[in-house]
């Protein structure tokens, strides 16, 4: 490959990838910069090694979050979950599905990088490793100069593809670093898909229910999701609250239905018609777990036999059960979360090409950008869409 390519991607991620190849199959010659020791590192650790790699059931306009709920639609209509399965169906990696349309690879998310590495091979993509990025020059005769730890690379063109802040171990900030230098506008990144905290005075209470899961249906900042919560030793997790703790601000409660599949003031009450003789405890018992009763509930209740409870304790009890306030400390931030929410202001890019408007010749892509998928392979899509789509409208040569 020429000194000068094309294009030089900085990030060996899932947004940095596909964009590599999609320009490389039109016949550009491209370069990608990663800072680690390989590319896909957060591929390989995503889905608990088995990498959730997109959704069978994508919505631009319910699945995503961004200050421009509009932004990310031509993307994830230009490249859909269908041309990323054909990908991995043409590469024979074996794959299925749970929940909720989300995929998953049967054996190891190193298919998928292993995937991507080859179609990188067959279009002659360049991937440097270990080239930490330490900052972006615009030229003065068009193009950009790029500085890394190990030397410079100039082209014509870069695509940042760096990712967001969440697991800060693999992650860069870099595409936020250089959009705050070159005064493009941004939205305060957050760490979304995250586990919250409890507060301390909570914390001694609540503790002893680490371990207990529970089908929930969680509800912040007006969107309700519908799956397991879990009780950690520092708050709530599982995801149900991964997914509402990117709707949830500080200082708000998460309201939390433990029996969403019933009325629970009219469950309370055909069971005390049901079984008059039974204690309140065990009326609970039987619908949740021992432990969680008797901290989130009969610590604050009197046990006695449901026909000597009166109508005003069934009426507390039903609220504690359907709908409990449960007031957060915070999150577990970057360190644990799965994604990072804001980022560079969708304003400053096509959605089209994903040039930014201000610099030609310099995109972004992937996490960097202020769009945010929900829990279940929507961020890998979003990836996957943006990149390819980039890679697209990448032109040759000169600027």
């Amino acid at each position: 490959m020429a000194d000068t390519p094309d294009v030089l991607v900085v990030g060996g991620g899932a947004s940095g990838l596909l964009c590599a190849i999609s320009a490389a199959y039109r016949g550009l010659s491209v370069r990608v910069l990663e800072m680690g020791p390989k590319v896909g590192l957060k591929i390989l650790v995503s889905g608990g090694g088995r990498c959730n790699f997109t959704n069978r059931r994508v919505d631009p306009r319910e699945h995503f979050l961004s200050e421009n709920a509009h932004f990310c639609i031509s993307a994830l209509k230009r490249f859909t979950p269908e041309d990323f399965i054909e990908m991995v169906e043409a590469a024979g990696i074996a794959y299925h599905e749970k929940t909720l349309g989300q995929l998953f690879c049967d054996h190891s998310a190193k298919d998928i990088v292993a995937m991507l590495l080859a179609h990188c091979d067959a279009g002659g993509v360049d991937i440097r490793l270990r080239e930490k990025v330490t900052a972006i020059h615009p030229l003065a005769e068009g193009g950009y100069r790029i500085e890394t730890t190990g030397g410079s690379f100039s082209a014509p063109q870069v695509v940042l593809a760096t990712g967001g802040l969440s697991l800060p171990k693999i992650a860069s900030d870099l595409a936020l670093r250089e959009a705050e230098r070159h005064g493009l506008g941004r939205v305060a990144p957050r760490a979304g898909l995250v586990p919250l905290t409890w507060r301390r005075e909570d914390k001694a209470r609540f503790e002893p229910l680490a371990g207990i899961a529970v089908d929930a249906l969680v509800t912040a900042g007006g969107a309700s999701f519908r799956e397991h919560l879990l009780f950690t030793h520092r708050g709530l997790s599982g995801p149900a609250v991964l997914q509402a703790s990117s709707y949830w601000r500080e200082g708000a409660a998460v309201e939390i239905n433990l029996l969403p599949d019933q009325d629970a003031l009219g469950w309370l009450k055909d069971g005390q018609q049901r079984f008059p003789r039974q204690q309140l405890s065990t009326l609970l018992k039987s619908a949740l777990p021992a432990r969680l009763v008797e901290v989130l509930v009969m610590a604050d209740f009197a046990d006695a036999q449901l026909a000597n409870v009166s109508d005003e304790t069934l009426e507390r009890l039903a609220e504690r059960l359907g709908a409990w306030r449960a007031y957060p400390n915070g999150t577990e931030g970057y360190r644990t979360a799965e994604v990072t929410l804001g980022g560079v202001a969708t304003e400053e890019v096509s959605s089209k090409t994903f040039e930014t408007k201000k610099f030609p010749g310099l995109y972004l892509v992937g996490e960097a950008l202020d769009v945010t998928g929900w829990l279940g392979g929507y961020n890998f899509q979003w990836a996957w869409a943006s990149g390819w789509c980039c890679g697209q409208h990448l032109r040759f040569g000169t600027p």
